[in-house]
């Protein structure tokens, strides 16, 4: 029997700001994404068992392309398994606007096509239920 709540998503969007650059080309460090996906697993879990979880693992991610300084950044979570304490969840983070320093100090664009950054797939446990 499949849980109701398999398939709820969540979506949070972010502007990263310069001070988040770390490396040449304004790059932004993985770890930054990772944790907006501990916020996306924070929240999906407050709505599906009324309670923050924790995380605890990664099964999969990958860095697809890079994510820059001055990116709006597209984060979502899916939960995608309901097990007795243990919550699936699938992340995506998508540039959905970029800076253009190339067209001016504070140019930016919305990018047609949304371009997608990083993928993972993580678990989070809650409490046991209290009866």
């Amino acid at each position: 029997m499949s849980d109701s709540r398999e398939g709820l998503t969540v979506t949070h969007r972010r502007y990263i700001p310069y001070s988040h650059a770390h490396y040449a080309g304004d790059l932004v460090d993985g770890a930054y994404v990772l944790a907006l996906f501990g916020d996306l697993a924070t929240e999906a879990s407050i709505r599906t068992d009324g309670d923050e979880g924790l995380f605890a693992s990664y099964s999969d991610v990958q860095f697809r392309a890079p994510v820059r300084a001055g990116d709006v950044l597209e984060t979502v979570v899916t939960v995608t398994r309901m097990g007795r304490r243990s919550r699936v969840m699938d992340f995506q983070a998508r540039v959905v606007c970029r800076g253009r320093p190339d067209k001016g100090e504070s140019a930016a664009e919305v990018l047609a096509e949304p371009i997608v950054a990083v993928t993972a797939t993580g678990t989070v446990v809650v409490p046991p239920p209290r009866g």
